[in-house]
């Protein structure tokens, strides 16, 4: 569940569709799991996503597509290959709400990660508000931390079994040691990852026995863009984590987000 953009590559003249929840999808998809991709897509968008989502087998919601203004972002890179992404038009996205039906299949218990960008995290409140939460089983990224206080982190981390953050600074930074603290305080599971500096992972699901471990990372040089490969870490952590054969078996999640992270570049 998250945001569809067209991604404007400046540099090269073309739009491209984009977005963490799109990224998920595709890698997801691509490991062999059943995937339904839930977001929002302006009408004149519609070709340009149709055709990607054909051609990558990923299924969407029958409420994907809505009449309004496109939700866009213009996207540079840098000398290192790392993206810069500005302008960012929220567009259509600016009143995402989950449908009834959306709601209904989330309450199964169906594993369900969330992109949590505001739009989200606010219908994630709404939700809980409302007690349709209760059932569900949910995972979410809080992207960079950008958005977020450390109250509203633990606001929602309540909500969620486990939480991803991509830090942008070092692991020694105060911030790290609040978001871990308020994951124990609460009983879930966080991981924090650092780039190709390493990740940390707190789990504080057994209140007598909780974990908090470094994991490092093989940097690699980059060949392409480092676009979407925090996306490609948590794709592949969850799928090992929810696989039959590997069913929270900690490193072996580790071990499959590291490999398609570094493959994404």
């Amino acid at each position: 569940v998250g945001p569809l953009s067209g991604d404007r590559y400046l540099d090269e003249g073309v739009t491209r569709p984009g977005g963490g929840a799109l990224n998920m999808a595709v890698h997801q998809t691509r490991r062999g799991l059943r995937v339904e991709l839930v977001s929002r897509v302006a009408e004149s968008q519609r070709d340009l996503v149709d055709g990607f989502l054909r051609r990558n087998g990923v299924p969407a919601t029958s409420s994907l597509y809505v009449p309004g203004e496109p939700c866009t972002i213009d996207v540079r890179f840098a000398d290192d290959r790392q993206p810069m992404m500005d302008h960012f038009v929220e567009g259509i996205l600016a009143d995402f709400r989950l449908s009834d039906q959306e709601i209904s299949r989330l309450a199964t218990g169906t594993p369900t990660h969330l992109v949590l960008v505001d739009v989200v995290d606010r219908e994630l409140h709404r939700l809980a508000s409302e007690g349709a939460v209760d059932g569900m089983h949910l995972t979410g990224d809080f992207l960079s931390f950008r958005h977020f206080t450390v109250e509203r982190f633990a606001a929602t981390m309540a909500h969620l079994d486990i939480g991803f953050v991509g830090w942008p600074g070092g692991p020694d930074d105060a911030i790290v040691e609040e978001l871990g603290a308020a994951t124990v305080r609460l009983g879930r599971m966080l991981v924090v990852t650092f780039g190709s500096s390493g990740l940390r992972v707190v789990d504080a699901r057994d209140a007598d026995a909780p974990i908090d471990r470094w994991f490092d990372v093989h940097a690699r040089p980059v060949a392409g863009t480092t676009v979407g490969c925090g996306d490609a870490f948590i794709a592949a952590f969850l799928a090992s984590w929810h696989s039959e054969a590997h069913h929270h078996d900690l490193a072996r999640a580790v071990d499959a987000g590291r490999a398609l992270g570094a493959a994404a570049t």
